[in-house]
């Protein structure tokens, strides 16, 4: 599914990751975590596109096609989605709007017929409801006045509307209450299966336990130093990231 070999990466000269390779076969969920600065949100930043990350040397695939060579929007249309930390505001267009638009471009790109309003308004319903999103946010504009909770369920409810084939989701889980993290982590269990993938990168374990990863990946100064089961991020929250020689 992706496959990450030997990638360096710069923000205005300054290597930020270093000869760092990874693959997450179809089905699979892996974890990266890391102290604070060690590569991991520039990691979901570059496979996003972001223009100020350049990968100097190495390749990434995702499905066996070069993930580099394409823009953002030609990201999103090969499947790769990508949840945010802190999920953008936009005043003025109401969430359903920005879900219908959302799904008749991803129709488009797939060479579909999109559904009809009625149709993607019971998606959309469906979905939301499954994750305990007040169907009236849906009405209000994108993000504004959300709780931190609320922007992580309507990141999930994204996600499991594209069914892409690779998600990312960065520290999706920062600043949820247990009631929002047994929410988030019951959507990417409803998303796992033998088409999808999921890079999960986080701070901390508790969602782990709920998720239950394939592998857990440390990055530290922007390499990858030691990779394992979920019992490796039960040992990163007893003794901390020191135990680790990079």
């Amino acid at each position: 599914m992706l496959a990450i070999q030997q990638i360096t990466v710069q923000v205005e000269g300054k290597t930020i990751i270093d000869q760092l390779s990874l693959n997450i076969p179809k089905g699979q969920v892996h974890v990266i975590m890391g102290p604070n600065g060690s590569g991991k949100s520039s990691l979901s930043k570059l496979l996003a596109g972001h223009d100020a990350y350049t990968c100097t040397a190495g390749s990434i695939q995702l499905d066996q096609q070069d993930l580099l060579s394409l823009s953002v929007e030609q990201r999103t249309a090969a499947g790769l989605f990508l949840g945010f930390q802190y999920p953008m505001a936009i005043e003025g267009v109401s969430t359903y709007l920005f879900l219908r638009e959302m799904l008749k471009r991803q129709a488009e790109n797939q060479g579909k017929k999109p559904p009809s309003p009625t149709e993607m308004m019971q998606q959309i319903h469906q979905v939301a409801d499954s994750l305990q999103l007040d169907r009236s946010l849906l009405k209000r504009s994108m993000n504004v006045g959300f709780s931190g909770g609320e922007k992580k369920r309507l990141e999930m409810l994204q996600m499991l509307l594209l069914s892409p084939k690779l998600t990312v989701l960065d520290e999706i889980d920062s600043g949820l209450d247990i009631d929002a993290l047994n929410v988030v982590a019951k959507g990417i269990a409803a998303f796992k299966g033998p088409d999808h993938s999921v890079l999960l990168i986080t701070h901390y374990p508790r969602l782990l336990e709920l998720v239950k990863p394939d592998r857990v990946h440390v990055l530290k100064d922007g390499q990858l130093i030691k990779s394992g089961d979920i019992s490796l991020a039960r040992t990163l929250e007893k003794d901390g990231y020191q135990f680790i020689a990079s």
